[in-house]
C-alpha cells in the first residue's frame, strides 16, 4: 500500500528511520571529532619554526619593521626581499603557506586553507593598517585564487565574524 505526502510516494511499512538516522549523525560526528583533531594539532604546531634559526633572528629584526608598513606595499616586499632565506625556510616547514607547495594553492588541502585564513587575519592584525578583507583581495591576485575560492573564504570570514 502507498500514500502521497506532499508529493512524496511513501511505502507504507514498519520501518522506521530513527536508528539508521541517528547511526549516520553519530558517524558524522566522528569523523567532525577527527577534523576538530586535526586542527587542534595544527594550532598546537603553528609557526614553531620562527622561535628557531635561521627564523627567529630574521623576525626579531623584522617584525616590529613590518608593523607600521602597509601590507602588501613595495616597503612591505622589500623587508621580505631582504629576510628571503628565513622566509624561505619557513616556507618549507609550514604547509599553510602556498609557497610550500609546488602548485601554491591548488596543491593545498582544505586543512591548509583553514590555517591559512586564520594566518592572514592574525597578521593582519598585527599591522596598524590592517584589514583581512584587503588581505584577501590582495592574496587573490598574489596567488591567483580562483573566483570560487575567493568567495569560500570570503563566507569562511563572515561565518566567523570577520
Amino acid at each position: 500500500m502507498e500514500t502521497h505526502v506532499e508529493g512524496w510516494i511513501l511505502a507504507m511499512g514498519n520501518y522506521d528511520s530513527c536508528e539508521d538516522t541517528l547511526a549516520h549523525i553519530n558517524r558524522v560526528r566522528e569523523l567532525l571529532s577527527c577534523v576538530v583533531d586535526n586542527l587542534r594539532r595544527r594550532a598546537d604546531l603553528h609557526d614553531l619554526s620562527k622561535l628557531i634559526p635561521p627564523e627567529k633572528q630574521a623576525y626579531d629584526i623584522l617584525t616590529p619593521r613590518l608593523r607600521d608598513i602597509k601590507y602588501g606595499s613595495e616597503e612591505y616586499r622589500a623587508c621580505l626581499k631582504e629576510m628571503n632565506p628565513a622566509i624561505q625556510h619557513h616556507y618549507r616547514w609550514n604547509s599553510h603557506h602556498p609557497e610550500h607547495h609546488a602548485k601554491g594553492i591548488d596543491g593545498m588541502s582544505l586543512f591548509d586553507l583553514i590555517e591559512m585564513i586564520c594566518d592572514w587575519k592574525a597578521a593582519s592584525e598585527r599591522h596598524r593598517t590592517g584589514c583581512i578583507r584587503e588581505s584577501l583581495e590582495l592574496n587573490t591576485n598574489r596567488f591567483a585564487i580562483s573566483q570560487q575560492l575567493k568567495s569560500i573564504l570570503a563566507a569562511t570570514l563572515s561565518e566567523m565574524g570577520y
